[in-house]
Parts: structure tokens; C-alpha cells; sequence
């Protein structure tokens, strides 16, 4: 099946007596059994659901519909985001393990890079993706993971994938890829050799701002271990989230080619405005689009609380990626636990407005932003 395609089709046909159009929601904490001897025969690998924090059809689904877009042999569904991270880190390091990651990161991997993982045991260096000397100068011996994102939050910077997966295959590092910006739509880092690749599927995947989230994908060796961590931590979604996030997947390519055009046609009508110092957009993301999110630097720290005032309609949300337009202060929500020199020296200012560009109509959102900005 050609990707568009896939993106509505990648749940099996339903074979029960019904024979309902969707699959129904597994709303339950346990399944049944007939007899202790079946119940057994999970264990052995003949059943495929024993207790919903071990696995579900909704989740399954999800984890599943993922892995095939992103062309992986197995995809596992996760309570969040960065719990879909931190079970990718723990399937490939231990207690003594070193990772290294881009420094140009969302600030809740940050914060569970730079303070948690500690207690795991793991420690982590972060470096500048863009410069290859300094990735090899991290390298150590206890060194298992090298980890970046396909596209940077909040500047926007498309990744050099296939140089850095070179580099961790030079060094045997496994990779993993946070591609939760560019979505496979866009950009498919499996097919430039990554391990992993992890998604918050409270964004684009699952799309209408009304789950949380998180799919890690990757061979089967490794997500069943991912699997094995997201049960013994307690990180599992549960069905009805798992269903509507199913359920929003399958409108995945409507979505983005809407929303990257919309952002395209923002990101061109404000460049060059007197009020901002500078636009942040892609250029050459992929052969789809650039992206839905347009980033945005006032020419004045204190104008940022005066403009959000004049936004009308469009909404101001720590998050990003629903349908309707929204805007986020990434130092005041997303990028708030990095330290201020780590934000300084990214370039991630008092001024900065990350704008996520939704469904509507791209005249109204331009209007609408460029009144504000008058």
C-alpha cells in the first residue's frame, strides 16, 4: 500500500459475528479465561491478553498503526511521550550505560535526561548534533545510545539524520529518534537506519488535543523489552485512549497536508514583518512539507505578554498540534526546565512564540496574526 493509503488500513479486517465496521473499545482491566489451563496459555505464548496493563487490542492497535507507517517491525503504545522515551532508553541501557543527546531538545526530555535518569544509574552528555567532533569527543566506552530529534523544538532545525546514524553505527550505538514534529508523513528515520523511533502521540498522531500519549517503534527484539518496561513501570494507555488515538491516526495525512500548507503560507506572509526579528520555518524538511509549526522572535521581550492579548481566536496552550491554530511561550511552558544558559546559547529567547498552525482557513490565520502583530 502506497502511505496514504496505509494510514487508513493498517487495523486488520474485524472477523467476529458482528462484524463491526471499527473496532469496538476493549474497556476492561482483565480478559477472561475458561479454565486455569487456558489462563496458562498465556505464558506460553498462545493468548494475546491477560491484564490490560500488559497489553490491549485498543493499545495494540495504536502501537501497531505507528510502526507501519513509520515502516518498523513493531510499534508499543505508552502512557505519554517521554514515557515512550525513557522505555526506549531502558530496553538498550543499564545502571553504568552512558547516552549522549542533541542539546537542541524538548525541555521535558531535558529534564528527564539531565536529572532523572540519574537515578537509573545513567548518565548523559549534550552535545551539538550539528557538529560531528563534538559527538565522537562524547563517545566513551560505556556509551549505548545517541539520541536527537528529526526536527527541533522550538527552532525548527531539520536533523541530519543519515550523518548521525553513521556515526552511531561507526561507534555501535543503537539510535532513537524523537519524530514527533515531522511525523512519518514527512520524515521516516528508520529508513536512514535508526534503532528507535518515539513519537508523543498527544500531537499529530493522535491529533484533536483530547489524549496523551507516547509510541515507541524499533525491531521486535527491542520494543518487546520496551514492552517488558512500559508493564513493570506502570506507563501503559489505557483502552479508550488507545482507541481514540486509533482513531485520529487514520486522519493523519488530511491533517498534515493541510496544516503544513497553512504553516507555509503563515511562515512566508510573516517574514519581513517590523514586529518580529525573525521567523523560523524549514526549508528543505521533506518532499511533503516543511512542517506545521512556525516559530517566531519579537523584536521585543515585553511586547510578548502585550501580543498574546491580541490574539482573538486563536488559542494559548502549553502543547501543540491539535487541529485549531495555537500559540505557546516555549521558555514560560516547553522549554522550561532547561537552564537559562543552555537557552541562551540555543537561541531560545524571552521573545519567542511558537506558533502551531492548525486546519483553518490560511487567510484567516494569517489576518488574524499579523492584526495581533500591528
Amino acid at each position: 500500500m502506497r502511505f496514504k493509503t496505509k494510514n487508513v488500513h493498517f487495523q486488520e479486517k474485524i472477523q467476529s459475528e458482528d462484524m463491526s465496521k471499527t473496532k469496538p473499545i476493549y474497556q476492561t482491566s482483565a480478559f477472561s479465561f475458561s479454565d486455569l489451563e487456558e489462563m496458562e496459555s498465556f505464558f506460553e505464548g498462545n493468548k494475546s491478553y491477560f491484564y490490560t496493563r500488559m497489553g490491549n487490542p485498543n493499545t495494540d492497535d495504536l502501537g501497531k498503526g505507528v510502526a507501519d507507517l513509520e515502516g518498523a517491525e513493531m510499534g508499543i503504545a505508552s502512557s505519554s511521550g517521554l514515557s515512550a522515551i525513557l522505555a526506549g532508553v531502558l530496553s538498550v541501557a543499564k545502571s553504568g550505560d552512558h547516552i549522549i543527546a542533541t542539546e537542541d531538545l524538548y525541555g521535558g526530555t531535558y529534564q528527564l535526561f539531565a536529572h532523572e535518569l540519574k537515578d537509573f544509574g545513567i548518565s548523559v552528555t549534550f552535545v551539538d548534533c550539528c557538529n560531528r567532533e563534538e559527538i565522537e569527543e562524547a563517545i566513551q566506552e560505556n556509551t549505548v545510545l545517541l539520541f536527537t530529534e528529526s526536527i527541533t523544538n522550538p527552532l525548527l532545525r531539520v536533523e541530519d539524520l543519515e550523518g548521525i546514524i553513521k556515526i552511531a553505527a561507526t561507534h555501535k550505538l543503537k539510535t532513537m529518534v524523537d519524530n514527533t514534529f515531522a511525523t512519518p508523513y514527512l520524515i521516516r528515520p528508520h529508513e536512514a537506519g535508526a534503532d528507535m523511533v518515539v513519537h508523543s502521540a498527544t500531537k499529530y498522531i493522535a491529533g484533536h488535543s483530547d489524549v496523551s500519549a507516547g509510541v515507541l517503534t524499533g525491531s521486535r527484539n527491542i520494543i518487546m523489552k520496551a514492552k517488558a518496561k512500559v508493564s513493570s513501570l506502570g506507563s501503559n494507555l489505557g483502552p479508550f485512549d488507545g482507541w481514540l488515538g486509533t482513531r485520529g491516526l487514520k486522519t493523519l495525512s488530511l491533517r498534515m497536508e493541510r496544516q503544513c500548507g497553512n504553516a507555509q503560507k503563515l511562515a512566508d506572509a510573516l517574514k519581513g514583518h517590523s514586529a518580529i526579528r525573525k521567523v523560523y520555518y524549514p526549508e528543505a524538511a521533506a518532499t511533503r512539507g516543511n512542517g506545521a509549526i512556525v516559530t517566531i522572535d519579537l523584536t521585543d521581550d515585553k511586547s510578548v505578554f502585550e501580543f498574546s492579548k491580541k490574539l482573538e481566536w486563536i488559542k494559548i496552550v502549553p502543547t501543540l498540534a491539535g487541529v485549531e491554530t495555537s500559540i505557546s511561550y516555549p521558555i514560560n511552558t516547553s522549554h522550561r526546565p532547561l537552564p537559562r544558559e543552555m537557552r541562551e546559547k540555543l537561541g531560545v529567547t524571552d521573545s519567542m512564540i511558537r506558533i502551531s498552525v492548525g486546519i483553518e482557513d490560511a487567510e484567516d490565520i494569517i489576518e488574524v496574526f499579523k492584526r495581533a502583530l500591528d
